[in-house]
């Protein structure tokens, strides 16, 4: 019984046999051999190295971004490898000896290798063409797939039970005992409910806004924390309008709070400044807690959520454009870094 090639190969392999059997006609109208040998032999040929130029596109080709130049280097062998087994089929089909025919007629049998080289280049461009059309469409769904990952998990970090929980119990000692901040305390909690549903929803907002939400933050965690959390924020007027990915500070502050303070019995200070340094805008979140030694989850190569998270933003949003810089804050403390390019007003 014969194997059914996938339904995919069909439409290919029929492409080529029409462009056999054209081939076939060429030969016929401007040669001496009738119309059935030569399609026999072109089909035969045609076919063969067709065959061969799949194997090595389902086979040896695996990331057409990196791999492109083996392809080229392959289809050479290719053809040949085909023409001599096409070749082959063909006068077991016909009860012929090609290789005496070869041997009186040398010229026409380079032609027709030739032919035969240039229609396997048409066929490379094809496949060329089709893997990186693939290999692009596959980039573009991978990128969609990833931003959609990141806006859950952003979102589900942004609003972490934990912390909703803490500052609720805290709210509602605060009720009884100072109605007014914890009413104050009430309304930032629901700026911030709002301004996290709303980042998962967005590309971009102002820095102006990204302030904000970190000040609501900032001053539910002081609600917990009191004294011990203490929070410097500086943002320029004239960076107010730039946009940036909504909530991209914020992992950063968590580690520096949940991290570097909250381990410290004395607790520390968190400052976030943003400034213009040779035309690109720079962000830096600065620490006074227990530092990178005490708190390893900071270490520049982790990949936990916080900085992870931050990493993979940045280059989803700007490539290898930005950069994110990872120190420690002498004497002790975190300070991290963001250089960001290109901005525009939101």
């Amino acid at each position: 019984m014969t194997r059914t090639p996938p339904p995919k190969l069909w439409p290919h392999a029929l492409q080529v046999a029409v462009l056999n059997t054209v081939i076939a006609l060429s030969l016929t109208a401007f040669g001496s051999h009738p119309l059935a040998e030569n399609l026999v032999y072109s089909q035969s040929i045609g076919l063969s190295i067709w065959a061969l130029i799949e194997c090595c596109v389902h086979w040896a080709v695996h990331d057409w971004e990196t791999q492109w130049r083996r392809m080229v280097l392959l289809v050479p062998l290719c053809v040949v490898a085909g023409y001599l087994l096409g070749t082959a089929l063909g006068d077991a089909l016909l009860q012929q000896d090609s290789l005496a025919l070869w041997q009186a007629n040398p010229r026409k049998t380079l032609g027709l290798l030739a032919m035969s080289l240039g229609a396997g280049a048409l066929g490379t461009y094809h496949y060329l063409s089709r893997g990186q059309l693939a290999a692009a469409r596959e980039r573009a769904l991978s990128a969609q797939r990833q931003a959609a990952e990141a806006r859950l998990k952003l979102l589900e970090t942004q609003l972490e039970p934990h912390m909703l929980f803490n500052t609720l119990a805290n709210l509602r000692v605060l009720i009884g005992s100072d109605p007014a901040r914890a009413q104050a305390m009430l309304d930032r909690l629901i700026d911030y409910l709002r301004a996290t549903l709303a980042a998962s929803r967005s590309g971009t907002h102002a820095l102006a806004t990204e302030f904000d939400r970190l000040r609501d933050y900032l001053e539910l965690m002081q609600v917990r924390m009191g004294p011990r959390l203490r929070y410097t924020l500086t943002l320029p007027d004239a960076l107010r309008g730039h946009a940036i990915p909504p909530l991209l500070l914020q992992p950063l502050v968590e580690n520096a709070i949940q991290h570097g303070l909250e381990p410290s019995v004395a607790g520390g200070e968190v400052q976030v400044q943003a400034s213009l340094q040779h035309g690109a805008l720079q962000l830096v979140v600065t620490d006074t807690g227990v530092g990178m030694a005490a708190a390893p989850v900071l270490s520049p190569t982790r990949s936990g959520f916080g900085l992870g998270q931050v990493r993979e933003r940045l280059l989803t949003a700007y490539g290898a454009q930005a950069h994110m810089a990872v120190t420690t804050h002498p004497p002790h403390g975190t300070r991290i870094v963001l250089t960001l390019p290109g901005f525009t007003p939101a």
